[in-house]
């Protein structure tokens, strides 16, 4: 099969979000394989427009409008850009809900009407006979406030759950990334592992729920789905097969079986349970956190977590190198022109990281603007021996909030292979050894700059990982074993259980 890379829940300006549909499936298309864009249609049990709320209710209303008043253009458009192995798109909108938690339906039908209802689940039932799912998410929110309705969850219609996205990680209440929106923090009752301890099955997803047109942006929310062919169909039965897991935003590539049975079965085990666990990462890989029925079971932690303890130089074979560029004071945007040649040594893939200007939700000085991640970020083209992007980067929104943008090089050679970094008319140029030693930064202009960071290269045996464990105790009839990745740049992946039924 086929691991392929999406983004099912962002927004732009077609309805209260920002920024131009045609541009969002573009920038989609430039770093994922799949992508719904959501518009927002409606919130039947919404606050009365009383003192306080009025600018909360009437955006919402006018995005609602503003979303029915283009449904037809917005469907046509998301259908034009379907197409089957190169770049698959799904119809899709959202309902909110204080009583059962924010949803957005997914389709392959390019017939879908927007139509309106009092609850997710009677929503997918009137779209029916469509093929219709409902995907909640933010789902770790207090109950009743717009948080997860576990006792409503209904595993028929949610195959998937949003576990990670803008709005933080919902998969336990001391999970990196906790909430900081307005809508409040995590609730431990609402978490994903609470639904895993109650028995619940359901696959992990993340997603950007990005509002202002720019699926799939770096750091805030991926879905890797396994599947035999990139097509709505594929993908689709994938989904529905819970053949998927959330990460943060590099792509680490993860297979996790027990006795042969992907992430998202269910198995049928008398006796020992054998787990096997296989990771191409981006990074060096820190933690492996496996855990049965939610609660923490095995844990991996890498001898070269840190600095101090690093591996023994690998001198030749296959290493990734991170080039990153922003900083600086730039309001605007600071664009780059950036190639890339590698000498005595072959590059064998190039991933990209690109960011858009992040926006969660509007706020009262805002004003639409269809351009806001109009921004040209794109590889242009890439061979054995050369890499050639452009990109635009802003001022950081704050010390713990990068705006910037970044490539990593896969790279077959030795120490002695030599990566020159050429942006903006100046050179850098580097071995593997020396980045082997640590990473090298320089600025374009004397002070308060923008800067280019060529990271520590991370050797194979770093950022790759297999484990395999047994178990031999059965704790109820069905038992979930699921997987955290973590690596060392406090990126993540969440797998989708294997439930092991006995």
């Amino acid at each position: 099969m086929k691991l392929l890379w999406g983004d099912l829940h962002n927004h732009c300006g077609i309805t209260y979000g920002f920024g131009d549909l045609e541009n969002a499936l573009s920038v989609a298309k430039e770093q994922l394989d799949f992508c719904a864009i959501i518009g927002h249609a409606m919130w039947p049990d919404m606050p009365e427009r009383t003192e306080g709320l009025e600018f909360l209710v009437d955006f919402h209303l006018k995005g609602f409008a503003k979303l029915r008043g283009n449904w037809e253009h917005v469907r046509e458009t998301v259908k034009t850009w379907n197409v089957p192995h190169e770049f698959v798109t799904f119809q899709g909108y959202e309902i909110h809900s204080s009583e059962f938690g924010d949803h957005h339906v997914l389709t392959t039908s390019d017939e879908l009407p927007l139509i309106e209802a009092g609850s997710p689940s009677e929503l997918v039932a009137a779209l029916a006979p469509l093929p219709v799912i409902a995907v909640p998410h933010h789902v770790s929110y207090t109950p009743g406030y717009r948080g997860a309705n576990w006792e409503a969850f209904s595993e028929s219609i949610s195959p998937v759950v949003e576990v990670y996205s803008k709005h933080g990680c919902s998969m336990s209440d001391s999970s990196a990334y906790p909430c900081w929106h307005t809508m409040g923090p995590r609730d431990s009752r609402n978490t994903v592992v609470s639904a895993i301890r109650s028995g619940r099955k359901f696959g992990f997803a993340g997603s950007t729920d990005h509002h202002a047109g720019y699926p799939g942006s770096y750091g805030d929310g991926r879905v890797a789905v396994l599947a035999t062919e990139k097509t709505r169909d594929a993908i689709w039965e994938a989904l529905l097969a819970r053949r998927t897991y959330a990460i943060t935003g590099d792509k680490i590539a993860c297979s996790f079986t027990v006795n042969g049975a992907i992430f998202g079965s269910e198995v049928k085990v008398d006796g020992r349970r054998e787990l096997k666990l296989d990771v191409t990462g981006c990074d060096f890989i820190d933690k492996v956190s496996v855990y049965k029925n939610g609660v923490l079971w095995k844990v991996v932690n890498a001898q070269y977590a840190g600095l101090q303890q690093l591996p023994e130089p690998q001198t030749q074979g296959k290493y990734k190198v991170r080039v990153e560029m922003g900083w600086g004071d730039s309001q605007t945007g600071y664009v780059w022109q950036g190639s890339a040649r590698l000498d005595k040594g072959q590059i064998v893939s190039v991933e990209t990281c690109f960011r858009g200007q992040s926006v969660l939700a509007p706020t009262p000085e805002m004003r639409d603007n269809p351009d806001i991640n109009l921004l040209g970020n794109k590889l242009i083209a890439w061979s054995e021996q050369t890499a050639e992007w452009t990109c635009t980067t802003f001022k950081n929104v704050s010390t713990r909030h990068p705006q910037t943008a970044a490539l990593i090089f896969e790279i077959e050679g030795d120490t002695n292979s030599q990566l020159s970094i050429e942006v903006n008319g100046q050179t850098f140029t580097y071995t593997i050894g020396e980045l082997l030693e640590g990473s090298r930064s320089a600025h374009m202009l004397p002070h308060s700059s923008e800067a280019i960071l060529v990271h520590r290269a991370v050797p194979e045996h770093a950022y790759c990982f297999q484990g395999e464990w047994h178990d031999d105790e059965k704790e109820r009839d069905c038992d979930a074993y699921h997987v955290e990745i973590r690596q060392t740049n406090e990126q993540y992946a969440w797998i989708t259980p294997v439930f092991v039924i006995s």
